[in-house]
């Protein structure tokens, strides 16, 4: 039964722009309980623009607690932070922020940790596949690291931003591990293809890569959870690929980010 918010309710936000879409406030509340916690995640709207300022001012708060971060202020987020974990001060990103001792904020990123252990629930094997990853932006950029440290043998990033997609490449190179490409939107020869934009959230919206060269021996994942079946994962289905949802990774995710939150 859920508890009752009252003065000593912890509180934790999750901020994006825009924010309605996202499922986190009740299902990390809800983890909270479980924990044994009285504590919540309510959802702020904020423009980029005013992150750094609504960042200060909720921090002036000493009942909040932490933050969970959404589209577009993962990579913001990161530089707002005094201290990170070692795996997002690789990324220069964040999706998670607690407090430290002195009040400052410690972020950690788990949408790749958390992607991956949805792929491998949904019995991927990615040890020695060849992926296709389209996105390149906070999750894909998490997501890209995650695949690289689980043992690909071949990742191909695309991304429709050059500058991001080339960072993220020879980043990810440097590390050594498996051969990392600039990709393009054809999933033809991989293994794994895997979507990390909002493309699909609205009706309209073009694939992030082209379904038609999808075959039923393919894994397909993707990040949205609006609709709850993608355009993307229904035509994979239609065409006897295994997959995966968002909402799949966020189960992961939610479960590391309450974790982390609750660790002090």
């Amino acid at each position: 039964m859920q508890k009752l918010l009252d003065g000593a309710t912890r509180v934790h936000f999750i901020v994006g722009d825009p924010i309605a879409q996202v499922k986190s406030p009740a299902g990390v509340s809800l983890a909270f309980q479980e924990h044994g916690q009285n504590a919540m995640v309510m959802p702020a709207h904020v423009a980029p623009a005013d992150l750094a300022a609504w960042l200060a001012g909720v921090s002036l708060a000493k009942n909040v607690d932490g933050i969970i971060v959404t589209v577009p202020h993962k990579f913001a987020c990161f530089d707002l932070c005094a201290t990170t974990s070692d795996r997002a001060s690789f990324l220069k990103t964040v999706n998670t922020m607690r407090r430290n001792p002195d009040g400052t904020w410690h972020g950690d990123m788990f949408d790749g940790m958390g992607f991956c252990a949805a792929m491998m629930d949904a019995g991927c094997k990615i040890e020695g596949k060849r992926a296709l990853l389209i996105g390149a932006g906070g999750a894909g950029s998490a997501i890209a690291y995650s695949l690289v440290m689980a043992g690909v043998s071949e990742l191909a990033i695309h991304d429709e931003d050059a500058v991001r997609r080339t960072t993220l490449v020879d980043r990810l190179g440097s590390l050594n591990r498996c051969n990392v490409t600039h990709g393009q939107t054809n999933p033809t020869g991989f293994d794994i293809a895997l979507n990390a934009t909002p493309m699909g959230m609205k009706v309209g919206d073009p694939y992030p890569l082209d379904v038609s060269k999808l075959t039923s021996s393919m894994f397909v994942g993707c990040v949205i959870t609006a609709p709850a079946i993608s355009p993307l994962v229904q035509a994979a289905r239609d065409k006897g690929c295994s997959t995966m949802t968002g909402a799949d990774m966020f189960g992961r995710v939610r479960d590391l980010m309450v974790e982390f939150l609750l660790t002090h």
